[in-house]
């Protein structure tokens, strides 16, 4: 009697047997503990796409792992306690959230994320502060980018819950962001807006529906003062729906 080999079965049978053996020397690589005279060759630090607009640079994070004697780099791999390069981090008032792991082959990678501002509050009661995206009150302190300037009575529950919000909206703005500069806050909690290019002064009213506003003022920009000239008028109002009241510029003698 002749038995009929199996090529398909067998073929089946042989990558089963593969895939297991590859399966299981990956596990025990991945499981295999690093060896007590290993040390830490490379540390890896990435603060994400906002390094160059936040309050810290790589730098300045390896000097506060410094500082607290946690900076890896020569240390050996199984003393290096990640938890708490993770938590000294976090204690940074302008990051939020901080990540460590080790790698087999040496290296120690940091990935973080820190708090960005979006509008910096200069108050009449003498208050210096940023505020963040989230509505945070962060203390001042050096800066590497250019914010929107707060004045006005602002009070800390203002800025938090107004001015977060305008703040956010003009900095998602790539046209609005380049182009205000400053935001002026009146007695009766409503806001001027001071724009960079043009002499004149922007009055939105109360801080509701500001988006409406300022698009119906990107309109006017473009279809009205990029005719009439843009140092024409020296005070906007769009205080009022569907209407822009302008106050024309003095002429002098």
């Amino acid at each position: 009697m002749t038995v009929k080999f199996n090529w398909k079965q067998a073929l089946v049978i042989t990558i089963d047997v593969v895939v297991a053996g590859y399966l299981l020397m990956a596990m025990m690589s991945f499981n295999k503990p690093m060896a007590h005279h290993d040390v830490c060759t490379q540390v890896k630090i990435d603060i994400g796409e906002n390094v160059a607009q936040g309050f810290l640079n790589v730098d300045e994070i390896k000097q506060m792992l410094q500082r607290q004697q946690l900076y890896p780099l020569a240390q050996k791999m199984d003393a290096i306690d990640v938890r708490a390069i993770e938590e000294s981090l976090c204690r940074s008032p302008y990051i939020t959230e901080a990540q460590c792991y080790k790698t087999h082959d040496g290296h120690v990678c940091i990935s973080l994320s820190q708090r960005m501002p979006v509008i910096r509050v200069k108050a009449d009661n003498g208050d210096d502060y940023f505020v963040d995206s989230q509505g945070g009150i962060m203390e001042h302190a050096k800066y590497r980018g250019d914010l929107i300037i707060a004045t006005g009575p602002i009070t800390r529950q203002f800025a938090k819950q107004t001015l977060t919000r305008i703040g956010n909206h003009i900095v998602s703005n790539r046209f609005w962001k380049h182009q205000i500069v400053q935001i002026n806050v009146l007695a009766d909690g409503s806001v001027e807006i001071v724009p960079r290019v043009g002499d004149h002064v922007v009055y939105l009213g109360l801080p509701v529906h500001v988006d409406k506003k300022l698009e119906r003022l990107k309109l006017f920009y473009q279809y009205g003062l990029s005719k009439a000239g843009w140092n024409k008028y020296s005070y906007i109002n769009l205080e009022f729906d569907n209407q822009i009241i302008c106050k024309k510029r003095k002429v002098k003698q």
